[in-house]
Order: structure tokens, then C-alpha cells, then sequence
């Protein structure tokens, strides 16, 4: 378990990871690294919240030394624990029937990673292969590109919303889902690490909630999708944008927040 000091605030951050603190187009975070590193020695957990898989993030999660730390994973829709066994497919078996269900004059435009190959995820992400096919293992929510009008659009997401399935957009794809955002799951896991101060920082209209639920939040910039619209909390500073996009927006983000965030509390290790 994570050793706190008594008395002194404790920094939770979360991050989302594909065009935030993982490069757009090769996935690396090796520019992140002084800002990982600063993190880790100050003690403060870092909660990975992603569109991703469970089966997408446990690598990462161990390359990144998290130990026990709770990640977020398919957008909100669960939490992956380390070490703890998943709950199953039968979400995301449902979700296929709804969208299964809807008019084949809505349906027809979208293409979700239920009717693609690895290979074709892999060619629409630029992931490796074993990393496209892990992309595939959903249990919860559903990816997908969306290429008809807009109008569709809007029908498409109207039909899914009366039968409970939410959409949001991400920097890539648009997710389905029955709920949960990552916003929700963050609030629970800053109390369950008992956050005094937690730092979100995203880069895609998915993000939008997490970074208004957070203490203070960063923008990342986004040059390859829709990117995030001013928000209420840039009035008064409470979020920031990044001058850089990607991992080296948010190594210059995190630095900077914790030059203007000194640690008052001791140094803790992950367990």
C-alpha cells in the first residue's frame, strides 16, 4: 500500500493515454518520461483513464510500474484492477444486440471493432497486430467510425440514447456504451486513494467531464482530431492548455503543475 503522510495533501492525477500521454501516431510516451519520473518520486499515483481495454492497458500499466494502482478503462465503462479477474463480456454482447436492432438506414453508418478484422483496427489505429487484437477484446463498450452525415449522426445517437446506450467522441473513434464515464469512475478512485488534489489532464471531447471534475485540468493539445472546445474553467485558470500536443504537452503540463504545486508530504512508494 501507498505510505501517506499525515496532514499533507495527497495528488491523485489522471490521464487519459492515445494523443494525451501517448504520442498520436507511434503510441511512445518516452517524452513523458521527466514528468513520470517527478510524479513518482513525489509519491503521487497516476490513474491511466482510456477508451482502451483492460487487455490494452495491463501492459502498459506494468510498464509504467503502477502496481496496484485502478485504471480506467473503455471509457468509463469499468475499472481494471491488477490481478483481479474481469467481469465478463455479457455488457458488450448486449450492446452488439441494440445496434444489431437499430434501422439498417441508421445502422449502415457505423463501423464498430465488433465488425472489423485485427487487421483492419490495426490499419485504422496504427497499433501492431497484437496490440489491434487486444483492442478487440471488449467487455464493455463499443469503438467505432461513424461515416455517414451528420444528421444520421444525430439520428444514429438519438436511437441508441432511448435505448440507454450513450455515445461519446474520442480523438479517433466515436464509443458506445451503457454508461459510465470517466468522470464518475474518477471521483471514486480519488476518495478510494485518498486524493486531496487531483489533476486530470485529456486531450478529446471524451475527456471533457473528467477535466471539469478534477481539482484543475489540462488540455492537451490535439492536432489530428475534433480537440476540445473552451470550457468554463479556463475563465478562472482551473484549466490550462498545452502549448505542445501529446506526451511532450503533457510532460511540460505536469511539470509545470507541480512547480506551482510544491510536494508538502513524504516521499511514498507503489505496492
Amino acid at each position: 500500500m501507498t505510505q501517506h503522510a499525515p496532514g499533507t495533501p495527497r495528488l491523485v492525477v489522471f490521464t487519459d493515454l492515445d494523443g494525451t500521454l501517448l504520442d498520436h501516431g507511434t503510441y511512445a510516451h518516452d517524452a513523458a518520461g521527466p514528468a513520470l519520473a517527478a510524479l513518482a518520486a513525489r509519491g503521487a499515483p497516476l490513474v491511466l483513464a482510456s477508451s482502451k481495454t483492460a487487455a490494452e492497458i495491463a501492459p502498459l500499466h506494468r510498464a509504467l510500474r503502477l502496481g496496484r494502482i485502478p485504471a480506467i478503462v473503455e471509457n468509463g465503462a469499468a475499472v481494471y484492477r491488477p490481478g483481479e479477474p474481469g467481469r465478463g463480456a455479457a455488457g458488450y454482447a448486449r450492446l452488439r444486440r441494440v445496434l444489431d436492432d437499430l434501422p439498417v438506414d441508421l445502422r449502415r453508418g457505423f463501423k464498430g471493432f465488433g465488425e472489423m478484422s485485427a487487421a483492419e483496427v490495426a490499419r485504422e489505429t496504427g497499433l501492431a497486430p497484437a496490440d489491434a487484437a487486444r483492442a478487440k477484446r471488449r467487455a464493455h463498450s463499443e469503438p467505432g467510425l461513424w461515416t455517414g452525415s451528420a444528421g444520421g449522426r444525430a439520428a444514429f445517437i438519438a436511437a441508441l440514447a432511448a435505448q440507454g446506450v450513450t455515445v461519446r467522441q474520442g480523438g479517433r473513434f466515436l464509443t458506445l456504451s451503457f454508461g459510465g464515464t470517466k468522470a464518475d469512475r474518477m471521483t471514486g478512485i480519488a476518495a478510494e486513494l485518498g486524493a486531496d488534489l487531483t489533476l486530470a489532464l485529456g486531450d478529446a471531447p471524451n475527456d471533457v467531464e473528467m477535466l471539469e471534475a478534477a481539482d484543475f485540468g489540462v488540455i492537451i493539445r490535439n492536432d489530428h482530431g475534433p480537440g476540445i472546445g473552451p470550457l468554463p474553467g479556463e475563465a478562472t485558470g482551473r484549466i490550462t492548455r498545452s502549448a505542445r500536443p501529446g506526451p511532450e504537452g503533457w510532460n511540460d503540463a505536469v511539470l509545470g503543475f507541480l512547480a506551482t504545486h510544491p510536494a508538502r508530504e513524504a516521499q511514498r512508494t507503489h505496492g
